[in-house]
């Protein structure tokens, strides 16, 4: 889009100032991440402006007015991604809420092996983020089988709205403090170390498939989940656009799935899910698969 690809020198830049974003616009904008991606900036305005100051100046805008009608007339897609990557946090580490971990290899992959009889595991990650989550997920997986581990086909998909972060998830390359929470055994054994850096192995990343998806989109997978975890995502919504979203789980679950959540985050009344641990909720038996 030509709008987006104006050149300025560097003086000019160095020189320029947007002024503050007006009420109007944070309303605007804010109406629009709502109605198409859940998030909530209610209060945030503060948040915002700073996260796209320094981007709507290098785009080469005099104004927050005119970025955004621009964002708004040129089909948004591609700025719109650009907008979501810068405002939201992406804040994860590998083994984060252990107690997660400890619940998936003690309590649901022993349920699934003696419930199951085709052996194969669903499980998604939902608002993956960097790929921390899912890699953890997926070796919890290999050291629960051990030598078992090709009698199983093990389904594990992950996904995000911050094209960013998948791009980064895909590579799969860490620094060593990112990993500082894994047990070394798990480090040597998942990861190959070059100059300081840390990639997952082949033989891990080819077990995870990462994708696009935008959580208020309707889900059109082919297979239903045993599992799914989807942590410290719905802080951002609010109540109407948690129960809208806990009803498309519900039914993107299999007959008695899990749904793991951050244990910061609270449920809603109408939740269709009842709680089994803190953060651990299962769905309801008999739960109807008609809710859109």
């Amino acid at each position: 889009m030509e709008t987006f690809d104006k050149l300025q020198d560097i003086s000019s830049l160095l020189n320029k100032r947007l002024g503050r974003m007006s009420d109007d616009d944070f309303s605007s904008l804010a109406a629009f991440i709502k109605e198409c991606y859940g998030l909530n900036l209610e209060g945030r305005k503060a948040m915002v402006e700073s996260r796209l100051y320094n981007y709507v100046i290098d785009c080469g805008f005099e104004s927050f007015s005119e970025y955004l009608n621009t964002v708004y007339s040129s089909g948004y897609s591609v700025e719109a991604a650009n907008i979501i990557n810068r405002l939201t946090t992406n804040y994860t580490y590998f083994f984060r809420e252990q107690e997660h971990y400890e619940h998936f290899s003690q309590v649901f992959l022993p349920q699934l092996e003696k419930t199951i009889d085709n052996n194969e595991i669903c499980v998604w990650s939902a608002g993956c983020s960097f790929g921390n989550e899912a890699y953890t997920f997926a070796i919890c997986m290999e050291e629960y089988f051990g030598g078992r581990h090709q009698e199983w086909d093990k389904r594990l998909l992950a996904t995000d709205i911050s094209q960013n972060a998948l791009i980064a998830a895909k590579k799969g390359i860490y620094s060593k403090n990112v990993l500082s929470s894994l047990p070394e055994s798990w480090v040597r054994k998942y990861f190959t170390e070059k100059n300081g850096l840390y990639t997952v192995t082949d033989k891990l990343r080819s077990q995870v498939v990462f994708k696009y998806h935008n959580l208020m989109e309707p889900i059109t997978f082919k297979k239903k989940f045993d599992l799914i975890i989807c942590r410290n995502v719905m802080i951002y919504f609010d109540n109407p656009t948690k129960s809208q979203l806990l009803k498309r789980f519900s039914n993107a679950l299999k007959p008695s799935g899990y749904l793991y959540i951050g244990h910061a985050e609270a449920m809603p009344d109408d939740c269709p899910f009842v709680r089994e641990r803190a953060a651990v909720y299962r769905k309801l038996k008999g739960e109807g698969e008609t809710h859109e």
